[in-house]
Parts: structure tokens; C-alpha cells; sequence
């Protein structure tokens, strides 16, 4: 698989939203189109609409949020992909996204919460505690470890400010599984096996994503 994914997952983030503003002409209740399209809710969620903890991390709620997400995306993706492979950066982005949505679902258990800055918060954990291991090459030294803590610092500020609506439980949930994830596995495998297993786990991640929006579209039509 070529190491250009992150453009995949830009790709239908923008289509989401884009589908959304059209169908705006037809639903005028954002609560219910939002919903439509897999925001997270946590009373739904624990009424078994368990999809939407994966479904939300592609919604966004307007141009301006899906603009910060989608050039932090691209940035932080690519090098994350450059540097993992894309078996890992898919499988970093997922379950950091996944947390963050957990994480959400506890402490934002009453608000409407959508986008993927869990995931993105996730890509940075990673890179932010590769810095930390003894085998990360020097080069990679100004993208990783404390050169990233200003930007860290900033956002979780930025977060806890009223009036922001930030979703910091995604935030701190995906940044601390990145920053887990980044510190147990080192960035170069080159055991044959060991890319078979990252392969497998991509997959069944992506097979969760798939099912997750066939059971939205399920509940779709009969909810």
C-alpha cells in the first residue's frame, strides 16, 4: 500500500461535510442531520449505537473546524506514515480516535460531539514520545519529544477556556493513546511477521469503520 492514506481519510472528511451542508436544504434541524451522519450523542451511544464512537471521528461542524483538522491531518499523517508505514499510522489514527471518543462518551456524556482531533491528538502523542526512545534517528529529533510541547501546552489551554466548546477528553484521550503507542513501538520493523500482524490489525480496523457505517445507515431506516 502506498504511504499516501492520510489523503484517503482527508478525502472523506471533506465528502462527509460536504454531504451534510447539501442535506441542509432538506433537514433544517442540525441536531437531527448531525446525528444523521454519526455525530456522537453518549445517551445514544449507551442505548447501543455503539458506531458512532468511530462515525463522529469523521464528522465536522462547519469549514472552519474541518480546515484546522484536515491541515493538521496532512501535516502530522505524513509524517507519521512516512515514518511508521501505513499499516501503523492507520492503526495509531483509529484507536487514538476510538479513545478519544471513549474518553468523550465519560466526561461529555450529555453534549453532541464531533471531528477527529482525537486521532489527530493521537499522530502527536505518537510523535511526541518517539523523541523518548533511544533508537528514533537524530534527524527526526525536531519533529518529535519536547519540540512538539509548545504545541501540546497551547491546545489543551486553548481547550479549558469557556466558551470553546474544544472536546478535551478527545484530545488528552487520543494524545495519551498516541504517546503509549508511540513509546512501545519502535518506528522501523523489519521482521516480515511483524509487518503481516500490522497489516491484520489495519484491517480490522478499517473492517470496524466499515461496519460502523453500515450500522449507522441501518439505523438510518429503521431508527
Amino acid at each position: 500500500m502506498k504511504r499516501e492514506s492520510f489523503y484517503y481519510l482527508i478525502f472523506v472528511n471533506v465528502l462527509i461535510l460536504f454531504l451534510i451542508e447539501i442535506f441542509k436544504f432538506f433537514i433544517p434541524n442540525e441536531a437531527v442531520l448531525y446525528l444523521m451522519f454519526g455525530a456522537q450523542y453518549g445517551p445514544l451511544v449507551s442505548h447501543g449505537q455503539w458506531f458512532r464512537i468511530v462515525t463522529s471521528m469523521f464528522v465536522h461542524g462547519g469549514f472552519i473546524h474541518l480546515i484546522f483538522n484536515m491541515y493538521a491531518l496532512f501535516f502530522l499523517g505524513r509524517i507519521v506514515e512516512n515514518v511508521y508505514g501505513t499499516e501503523k499510522f492507520l492503526t495509531f489514527y483509529f484507536l487514538s480516535g476510538i479513545v478519544g471518543n471513549l474518553a468523550t462518551q465519560i466526561f461529555y456524556y450529555s453534549s453532541f460531539s464531533v471531528g477527529a482531533s482525537g486521532a489527530i491528538f493521537g499522530l502527536i502523542g505518537v510523535l511526541f514520545a518517539a523523541g523518548f526512545r533511544k533508537d528514533t534517528p537524530y534527524s527526526l529529533k525536531p519533529i518529535t519529544g519536547s519540540a512538539l510541547l509548545p504545541m501540546i501546552v497551547i491546545n489543551i489551554i486553548f481547550g479549558i477556556m469557556p466558551g470553546t466548546n474544544i472536546n478535551n477528553a478527545a484530545h488528552i484521550g487520543g494524545f495519551l493513546t498516541g504517546m503509549l503507542l508511540g513509546y512501545v513501538i519502535p518506528l522501523y520493523d523489519y521482521s516480515w511477521k511483524v509487518r503481516k500482524i500490522w497489516k491484520v490489525i489495519m484491517w480490522i480496523l478499517i473492517l470496524v469503520v466499515v461496519v460502523s457505517y453500515i450500522s449507522l445507515i441501518i439505523w438510518g431506516v429503521i431508527g
